[in-house]
Order: C-alpha cells, then structure tokens, then sequence
C-alpha cells in the first residue's frame, strides 16, 4: 500500500540580494495514513516552504513530492489543482475564513467548490461543527466568534473535502495555552477517526511531543527528534 505522502530529496532555493539562498537541500518525510507528524524548526528555516511544496502549492528546484503513489512533479497544473482539492487540507495560523459568510457557509465553501449538493453540503458541514463542539455557532460569523473557534471552524473546512492529508502551519500559534491544549485535542481526534495523515508545523514543543512522532528542519533537511 502506498504511503499518504513522500518528500523525496526536496531542494528549493531563493535568490535574494544578488545571492543564493538554500531554504532546502534535500529534505525527506514519508507519513502514512493516520499519521501526525509535529514539523520543529527555528523561524526563517523553510517549514512553511516545505508545507506550500507538500501542498503543491509551489513546486521544488528537486526532488518529488509523491501523493498516494502518484509523482506530483509529472503532472500538469490542472492535474495538480485536482489532486490538491480532493486529497489535501490546508489549516493556518491565521484562520483566512471570510468575514461576511456564517461558520456554516465557511465550512460548505470547498464542498460546494467540489460541486457538493447545497443540502448535501450543509449537512456536512453542521456535522463537522458539531464534533468540533460548534453546533450552537453556526449561524455565526467569525468576527462573533472567538480565536479558539475560527480556528476549529478552520478545521472543519479543511476536513470538509475529505482530504487524506492535512497541512497545518502553526494552527494554535495565535491561540492562549489552553485554548491551543483543546484546539489540538480536536485536531489529533479528527486525524485518528478519519485516517488523515497530517504534517503540523509549531513551534511548541510540547504540543509536537503529543503527536506520533517529531522531525526537526534544521540546515534544510529533515531530522527525527
């Protein structure tokens, strides 16, 4: 069976000032599905590079990205826009959900993108808000909700497509210690019932030692801790 996803040898590099900036120099991470992966790494040593090329949001100078056995760097744009939407969930540090729509209508966005069924997708989305303890918020915006809950309605969306794997770029990082504590616990829960494979980038140590295991990006490359 094929692994959820592999960083094969990953290389990128920048020019900035007239010189050369190694952000990669052969980074490698194979997770399975269900895995959670804690992603370590001082500010500025390309975590959240690696995450946008695992996304296949930006493509690598080397190496390949291989997603349930199929080689990104072999397909066209419109091939990479498909596989991303189907199979890959995005969550950030800051939540990005759109301020004029409900928790409700945030979450039901990629699955109506998906041309979901209208009906089809509320349910979906009022399901996932309601394991994320937000049955009672649906009709909220986020400007009504607190940082903890855009957050977790930022979960909901990235689950809402059912992607196989999840990238996380400091999800708790603009939350208080508790907040981030039971934010997290959601998260890990999620992961394990749906069989995610999720890549989570943080600077905390301790919420990474809660996760399966933990790689630390030092000198652009990928090293267990």
């Amino acid at each position: 069976m094929s692994a959820a996803i592999q960083l094969q040898n990953i290389e990128r590099r920048f020019r900035q000032g007239g010189r050369t900036l190694e952000v990669l120099t052969g980074a490698s991470l194979t997770l399975q599905a269900g895995e959670v992966v804690g992603l370590l790494g001082q500010s500025g040593s390309g975590k959240s590079t690696l995450l946008q090329i695992a996304g296949l949001l930006e493509k690598p100078d080397a190496g390949e990205v291989v997603i349930e056995g199929a080689a990104a760097g072999r397909l066209s744009d419109n091939e990479r826009t498909r596989l991303r939407r189907r199979r890959l969930g995005f969550v950030y540090q800051f939540h990005y959900l759109l301020p004029e729509f409900s928790a409700e209508e945030n979450v039901m966005l990629p699955l109506r993108i998906a041309q979901a069924d209208k009906d089809e997708a509320r349910q979906k989305a009022g399901g996932l808000l309601d394991r994320l303890g937000l049955a009672d918020r649906l009709s909220h915006r986020p400007m009504q909700l607190s940082g903890g809950e855009q957050q977790r309605v930022a979960i909901a969306r990235a689950l809402a497509n059912g992607p196989s794997i999840l990238l996380a770029d400091e999800p708790t990082g603009n939350l208080d210690e508790a907040t981030a504590e039971r934010v997290l616990n959601v998260f890990l829960e999620l992961a394990q019932e749906q069989r995610v494979a999720a890549i989570v980038a943080t600077h905390n140590t301790d919420l990474a030692k809660r996760m399966d295991r933990v790689v630390l990006l030092k000198d652009g490359q990928l090293h267990a801790e």
